[in-house]
């Protein structure tokens, strides 16, 4: 009978004390026999505003060590089913973001070699893109769930053509994604054209603004998305910056009137029963809330995702 790896309980250890993992889990130095892999990618050389996201993975583990294993709103129980491990942090190249993101390329070339779906804790934005290039490498084009306060389709950045601003026109070049199945939630805020949203709607890509949403149920859209997909295989990248400020200000590039953490929940459980084959939560920057509620916030949208993973049974 297969042992799953099981989170250290509050009631075992002291949640204060233990291992700096997520949620307290084993750290696993070899991929063998996982179902599913956390990991950091600390790094926030790709940001073009407020640093910081170098600290995310960190805080966000710590933050983490309150969660419980067994999801109380859809009766989720990840560690029952799923062989789960943190592998620790990704070694980036921190003076140099083009050699990050080959190394992070890498990195997932051997992650989904070994049939393993990746979770990772960013990092800023940036990090999306070579994570989409193996997962395209290795199931084709993916559908999308981008839930963010920017549609991050910027042909470049002071000149640059890779940055947290510019990762999804990128995906779309290169066709690492299928543009009817990319749906951008929570986009809102000021713009440089007029065309900073609409110019990714002609490509295909499907968007639900902030401010069509306001005190709206997602779990309509979230349903919505999972009839379109079908089975196809989905990667789902969630900006911690989709949520208003009020929920999350610890972000690099906050916008005021986005989402709730209700509206939150209510998406990603709509989206259990996809094929997930990996996902992110990205630009948690904690020296922008020293109260750790934004790492908290991301932690459980972790877990919550880790919820809705392929084989995952509920009680």
């Amino acid at each position: 009978m297969t042992q799953y790896n099981q989170p250290i309980g509050g009631n075992d250890l002291a949640r204060f004390s233990g291992p700096n993992t997520f949620m307290r889990l084993p750290q696993a130095s070899s991929l063998e026999g996982l179902d599913v892999a956390v990991l950091g990618v600390p790094m926030d050389i790709g940001t073009s505003w407020r640093s910081g996201t170098r600290f995310g993975p960190k805080q966000i583990r710590s933050e983490s060590a309150m969660i419980r294993p067994y999801n109380m709103a859809n009766g989720s129980a990840p560690f029952d089913n799923l062989q789960i491990a943190d592998i620790g942090d990704l070694a980036i190249n921190t003076f140099s973001l083009a050699d990050s993101l080959r190394i992070i390329k890498d990195s997932y070339d051997g992650i989904l070699a070994q049939d393993v779906i990746p979770m990772a804790m960013g990092g800023d934005h940036s990090i999306t893109l070579p994570i989409l290039r193996a997962m395209a490498a290795k199931h084709g084009p993916v559908a999308l769930v981008h839930v963010d306060a920017h549609a991050d389709v910027n042909d470049e950045m002071f000149g640059e053509k890779e940055t947290h601003g510019t990762v999804f026109r990128r995906a779309y070049e290169e066709r690492l994604i299928v543009p009817d199945k990319t749906f951008q939630i929570g986009i809102r805020g000021s713009g440089y054209a007029a065309s900073d949203f609409t110019e990714a709607q002609g490509w295909g890509f499907r968007q639900y603004p902030a401010w069509e949403l306001w005190q709206q149920n997602l779990t309509e859209i979230g349903s919505l998305i999972r009839k379109t997909v079908e089975d196809h295989p989905v990667y789902i990248t969630y900006d911690i910056d989709s949520l208003d400020p009020a929920y999350a200000p610890g972000t690099g590039t906050p916008e005021i009137a986005g989402l709730t953490t209700p509206q939150a929940l209510q998406l990603i459980h709509a989206l259990a029963g996809m094929n997930v084959v990996g996902g992110d939560l990205v630009e948690v920057s904690p020296p922008y809330d020293p109260s750790g509620n934004t790492a908290l916030t991301a932690a459980n949208l972790l877990f919550e995702m880790l919820c809705i993973l392929p084989g995952v049974t509920s009680r």
